[in-house]
């Protein structure tokens, strides 16, 4: 009988739990925030793949249209192919100055002669720019000079160190020299003398001594004006050097240059000439990656 009770109040116990769990539902499960969808790294890959592939397809558009122009115009009879051959024809002649071994010899014998004389008037044009431009006295003395020498140019000379030095190395090493000095020295005085005066004044008022003023402030502040006129110099050595090896040389650009004419191999004289083209776009952005890393400190506009 009490076995009987018991079961009876158990499972009236069981009932009443039942019907509190209908009344009183569990709370809901609380959901997580929703996660954006990842994408996927092949689909990031190929994004960035596209972007830098317009990028360079914006930028070589106008030199494209150029080859294009110049492979069409002697093929349409528009120029006389005879002295100006289609692109094709000028990139066959490369090719094979290339392999025979004469491009490399040439282009040595050129670079060598600029970039020695280029060296050189950096050496020679930088600190004697700080110099003139730091100490006023100096400018005053030296000014007419300068004015004198920047506005005689450079070919206007040759004939005058050939005479002076001879046809051999030292004349055209010594004329890229003279070529390249006066953008690198100008520019260089021009950044000192505009060094900002607040930083100047602020550096003296630390009790800073010259060597450390030029460290910290004015050499700093007068990197992007330096480097315009080393990439000026370096556009004028090459330039100046073909013009130089067309008296008197043996190898070089120049001299292939003037000789492909002499010996009416157009082609040839063409990829001469775009291989000089070549050298100084390479040069120039070698210049303007250096001076991104010593402008490091720059804010970017």
């Amino acid at each position: 009988m009490s076995t009987t009770v018991e079961a009876a109040v158990e499972a009236g116990t069981e009932t009443e739990a039942e019907a509190e769990a209908v009344r009183s539902p569990a709370p809901p499960a609380v959901r997580s925030p929703a996660r954006a969808p990842v994408r996927a790294p092949a689909a990031a890959l190929a994004l960035k793949v596209l972007r830098v592939l317009r990028a360079v397809a914006l930028r070589s558009a106008a030199i494209l249209a150029l080859l294009a122009l110049w492979e069409a115009a002697p093929r349409l009879g528009l120029v006389d192919a005879t002295f100006l051959p289609p692109v094709s024809e000028v990139a066959k002649a490369w090719w094979e100055l290339l392999g025979n071994g004469q491009l490399a010899e040439h282009s040595k014998a050129s670079l060598a002669r600029s970039f020695g004389g280029f060296g050189i008037a950096v050496a020679v044009a930088v600190p004697l720019g700080l110099l003139i431009g730091w100490y006023r006295p100096v400018a005053v003395l030296l000014g007419p000079l300068l004015e004198v020498f920047r506005n005689t140019a450079a070919l206007a000379l040759l004939p005058v160190f050939v005479l002076l030095l001879g046809i051999g190395e030292t004349s055209k090493v010594s004329i890229v020299v003279y070529a390249c000095v006066w953008p690198i020295l100008l520019n260089t005085i021009s950044a000192v003398g505009n060094a900002d005066p607040t930083l100047v004044k602020l550096a003296r008022s630390m009790d800073l001594s010259t060597p450390k003023l030029f460290q910290k402030v004015i050499l700093p502040a007068s990197v992007p004006v330096i480097f315009t006129g080393i990439r000026l110099a370096g556009a004028v050595s090459i330039l100046v050097l073909v013009a130089a090896e067309m008296i008197g040389a043996k190898a070089g650009l120049g001299y292939l240059i003037n000789a492909s004419q002499f010996n009416f191999a157009i082609p040839q004289m063409y990829a001469g000439i775009v291989t000089i083209s070549a050298i100084g776009l390479a040069f120039n952005q070698i210049l303007v990656t250096i001076e991104r890393r010593l402008s490091l400190w720059r804010v970017p506009s």
